[in-house]
């Protein structure tokens, strides 16, 4: 068990890949908290299957673009689980819809960047006093923070690409006290995001230009985050890690 005795925050770790990570950190002997915000039952089911399988977890609702509720997370992780916070791993993110230039306003230009780019900065100061040496934060980008994103998604592709620069300098800036910072940034993965956004025929289009001929699923991003929050990854930080099957070479 990599990460026995951990304690672990995820937000958005409710669904798809949140999800999935939340569970394999579990796994690895990590006492899970379960960030959600409009998926409460999700949440709570996730919680209980940690708990049904022996582990360590509780669901804490959230908007993390609200300083005070973020606040509020990191004290009921306290709570639970002790005064240290050892991972972080922010998924917490979404494009909402394809909005040309033309259409976007002030509003939904708020909208997108905080959900993808202020959530992360809240989280992270509000953590960072209870990382101690060896921790792990991950960050999650996009492949459309390297290539520009899709049709009406600039602004997504924009807070996304932010990502990978504040991963830089949070890397930077924490590393002297011994924390690591990354960042994945994933490719077509066969999620309720997509479900939602992407055309059908683009999926089948884009899975059958992929070197590796196939979406990829939400496993696949887990097992990338449990080696990045754990000692294996101990001297890499800084880096924006592309999982896509080989769409995209950075």
């Amino acid at each position: 068990m990599k990460l026995k005795g951990k304690v672990a925050i995820v937000t958005g770790g409710a669904r798809d890949i949140g999800r999935e990570v939340s569970l394999r950190l579990a796994k690895e002997g990590a006492k899970v908290v379960v960030n959600y915000f409009g998926s409460e039952s999700e949440a709570t089911k996730v919680a209980k299957q940690i708990k049904d399988e022996g582990g360590e977890a509780i669901a804490v609702k959230g908007d993390m673009t609200k300083w005070t509720e973020v606040v509020n997370l990191i004290d009921e992780t306290k709570k639970a689980f002790g005064k240290e916070i050892h991972i972080l791993t922010n998924v917490v993110g979404g494009l909402f819809g394809r909005k040309t230039i033309e259409e976007q306003d002030e509003e939904w230009y708020n909208l997108v960047m905080d959900v993808n780019l202020k959530s992360i900065f809240f989280t992270t100061k509000a953590c960072v006093g209870a990382m101690p040496a060896g921790s792990s934060i991950i960050n999650f980008s996009s492949q459309a923070g390297r290539d520009g994103g899709g049709g009406g998604a600039s602004l997504y592709a924009t807070a996304k690409g932010a990502v990978m620069t504040y991963t830089r300098a949070m890397a930077k800036e924490l590393g002297p006290k011994g924390i690591r910072v990354n960042a994945v940034a994933p490719g077509m993965i066969a999620t309720s995001f997509h479900d939602r956004f992407t055309k059908p025929e683009i999926r089948t289009n884009v899975a059958a230009s992929t070197p590796l001929r196939r979406q990829g699923d939400a496993k696949d991003v887990a097992d990338l985050v449990i080696y990045l929050a754990s000692d294996e990854a101990s001297f890499i930080t800084g880096t924006n890690i592309d999982i896509n099957g080989g769409t995209y070479f950075s």
